[in-house]
């Protein structure tokens, strides 16, 4: 169950079979159906999540009740209102369920205490927060500077399978163009 989570450890840290067994006490497995809402807009942010399988959409919708995705997270990233969760605000994101999906949840306390206990995982978290922060700046820069067809073609190359597993109108949405100009895109 947790092997995902292992190989994502162990791309940047090394952790004994004990250790494993130590750090996967800390999670929680939940599965959801397609459609599922696992944070609601205005609730308070306690989890972040791993996930094992499906694909969860994180979208503000704003007062003309136009959607706006923030992010698309499929198998073996991390998802979560991390403002939210770490302010102990509400949150102004709804995540949801594109497909069946099951994640591991980690609570900020248990996060906070395994970093405290390990080194290690502190490491981890640390490389992989910074790995999210730069991932999150090329998309605002790639919405800024590139073109919609730039947009498609890098999303296209980088993660072919999203083009399977989203609907047209959810991938129009993340790239920021209508459907229509989507649909003409691919079929160019």
């Amino acid at each position: 169950m947790f092997s995902a989570l292992r190989q994502q450890f162990e791309e940047f840290i090394e952790l004994s079979e004990e250790e494993i067994k130590y750090v996967a006490s800390f999670f929680q497995m939940k599965k959801f159906k397609k459609h599922a809402i696992i944070l609601h807009a205005g609730e308070l942010v306690d989890h972040e999540y791993f996930v094992m399988k499906g694909l969860l959409k994180t979208a503000l919708t704003d007062e003309k009740g136009k959607e706006h995705i923030l992010q698309l997270a499929m198998e073996n990233w991390w998802v979560s209102d991390y403002d939210a969760l770490t302010t102990h605000e509400r949150t102004i994101f709804e995540i949801s369920c594109l497909e069946n999906v099951e994640v591991l949840l980690l609570t900020l306390n248990k996060k906070e205490q395994l970093c405290r206990e390990m080194h290690k995982m502190e490491h981890f978290f640390r490389l992989k927060a910074t790995s999210g922060f730069i991932n999150g700046q090329k998309r605002i820069i790639a919405l800024l500077k590139n073109d919609a067809q730039s947009r498609y073609t890098e999303l296209f190359e980088k993660y072919p399978s999203l083009f399977q597993r989203v609907p047209k109108s959810v991938l129009a949405s993340y790239l920021g163009v209508s459907r229509e100009t989507l649909s003409r895109f691919s079929k160019g």
